[in-house]
């Protein structure tokens, strides 16, 4: 007998057990819809009900007997709390075998009805957040201190595109969400072309009354969000968004339509909030999710075709922290911005979300 041999059975067995807890905890049909719509987003057993028409007494035991098999985990945001597919290594046979599930699953299509319904969904999340920003239009800088001053985010990224573009001005370049407007006037010095694009007219006046004082006439601006700007046959070089992930109904579909609106070779640099707890900004700043983990974002990138770039963290006060990333959309043949690794494109995408002013 070989040492250790009862120690190494038992644990086969457990592993045996977890597989064959994985295959029964997806042997039915409603379940396997639910982590098909899981694919991109997280979300609520009560969005959830509305996308299949459940009770919500049955979602919440579909979702227990799925968190039990690890092939969904809760996310709380705030006093919500939303389900989402985990982050997995395939460190193992059953890693594996949920890896290999949501791939054969995210190649099914999903029904017309349950599109709807999740553009539904998706429509009720960007009216929450717009109806703030109307109401707080006239107070954005002081909602924005609450968690941190402008030039913690926009100097590094700033100085993140400034060593891209080493002195050379790009044609095109977008920034979704401008806020009030204080980063077009950098903006504007590094393209022929700005786009300044954001679903709330309040706020894109506010952009357009600081543009014009500063006499940026290479400023355009969108009423709109990134899927409006897709259909219009947008293309750009370069995009910027600071502080908006975290306002917008869908943010993987967010980053998915920005690949989509880049030309090849172009770059993306983003700055938001790393994922904290602190519920209090849902209510006082307008947020949606709070802050996201660093390997969420990544994922993200990955699957819209984007090459991950450089990224930075700042520690914030009242223990905020900011991470600044940089992707690249691949371009065969010739050189990217930079030497970054590429990532095989899936193709695009629109979504149904608003590109929020910066908060």
């Amino acid at each position: 007998m070989l040492p250790h041999s009862d120690g190494a059975d038992t644990e086969a067995a457990a592993d045996y057990a977890e597989l064959a807890g994985v295959y029964k905890a997806c042997g039915d049909a409603l379940r396997l819809e639910i982590l098909r719509v899981l694919e991109r987003n997280a979300y609520g057993v009560l969005e959830l009900c509305s996308i299949f028409d459940v009770k919500q007494s049955a979602m919440s035991h579909h979702l227990k007997v799925l968190a039990k098999a690890r092939m969904v985990e809760a996310q709380r945001e705030g006093n919500s709390i939303f389900y989402r597919r985990p982050i997995l290594a395939g460190d193992d046979s059953a890693e594996l075998a949920r890896l290999q599930l949501y791939s054969n699953l995210d190649l099914m299509p999903l029904t017309t009805d349950t599109r709807d319904r999740i553009g539904n969904v998706g429509e009720q999340r960007a009216q929450q957040s717009q109806a703030f920003f109307s109401r707080y239009a006239e107070h954005f800088q002081a909602h924005q201190e609450l968690i941190a001053e402008y030039p913690l985010y926009a100097t590094p990224v700033r100085d993140m595109l400034q060593q891209q573009l080493a002195g050379e001005k790009v044609s095109t370049l977008l920034e979704i969400g401008p806020g009030e407007g204080a980063f077009l006037e950098d903006l504007s010095t590094m393209a022929d072309s700005v786009i300044a694009l954001d679903n709330s007219e309040e706020m894109l006046q506010k952009a357009r009354d600081f543009a014009d004082a500063r006499q940026l006439s290479n400023v355009r601006f969108i009423v709109g969000d990134t899927r409006g700007a897709l259909e219009q046959g947008v293309s750009v070089d370069v995009i910027v968004m600071n502080m908006v992930l975290h306002h917008v109904a869908s943010p993987a579909d967010m980053i998915r339509d920005c690949a989509a609106l880049l030309r090849p070779g172009g770059m993306l640099i983003l700055s938001d909030l790393s994922r904290h707890d602190q519920s209090w900004a849902r209510e006082s700043c307008g947020d949606l999710w709070l802050g996201f983990d660093s390997t969420e974002i990544s994922r993200w990138g990955a699957q819209s075709g984007l090459a991950e770039g450089e990224s930075i963290y700042i520690g914030v006060r009242n223990g905020f922290q900011i991470q600044v990333r940089q992707f690249l959309l691949p371009k065969n043949g010739s050189r990217t911005l930079t030497d970054a690794t590429a990532c095989q494109s899936e193709g695009s995408a629109t979504s149904t979300h608003p590109s929020h002013c910066n908060l």
